[in-house]
């Protein structure tokens, strides 16, 4: 796994998005493909649902849409 540049920013990706951008954005941030954070965030949500619905939701809120 490539650790993020320092200059990078965290953002919600809505072009590439399904929902809200949320695991778009987190993926571009850590140079992953997107279908592994949406995993990763489904698999939270089956064993852990209130803690990663919560994550998630402040995420929606907090994180800056991306601007081209």
């Amino acid at each position: 796994m490539n650790l993020p540049d320092s200059d990078k920013k965290i953002y919600r990706d809505l072009d590439n998005g399904m929902i809200s951008g949320v695991c778009a954005g987190v993926a571009n941030y850590f140079s992953v493909e997107a279908v592994w954070v949406r995993g990763a965030a489904i698999f939270g949500l089956i064993f852990l649902s209130v803690p990663v619905l919560l994550a998630y939701v402040a995420a929606v809120v907090l994180l800056p849409r991306r601007v081209l």
